[in-house]
């Protein structure tokens, strides 16, 4: 997802987009979704997350930082 799309999501949830990464926005979402801030940690390929948005974004960033 762009970025311009997650700050989107980020502002619609009450969420200051300035100065942030786009992981540090999405774990921000997490969070109100009322899920674990862990985007990107899922290096194992495993989440018990099942309702979290960001899923297969964040098993594409764990690989991303494995290789």
């Amino acid at each position: 997802m762009r970025l311009e799309q997650i700050r989107t999501i980020a502002k619609s949830n009450g969420i200051h987009t300035s100065k942030r990464t786009k992981t540090e926005l999405i774990k921000s979402v997490q969070l109100k979704e009322g899920n674990f801030d862990c985007f990107g940690t899922a290096a194992t390929g495993e989440c018990d997350q099942s309702g979290c948005s960001w899923r297969e974004d964040c098993f594409a960033s764990a690989t991303n930082k494995m290789s």
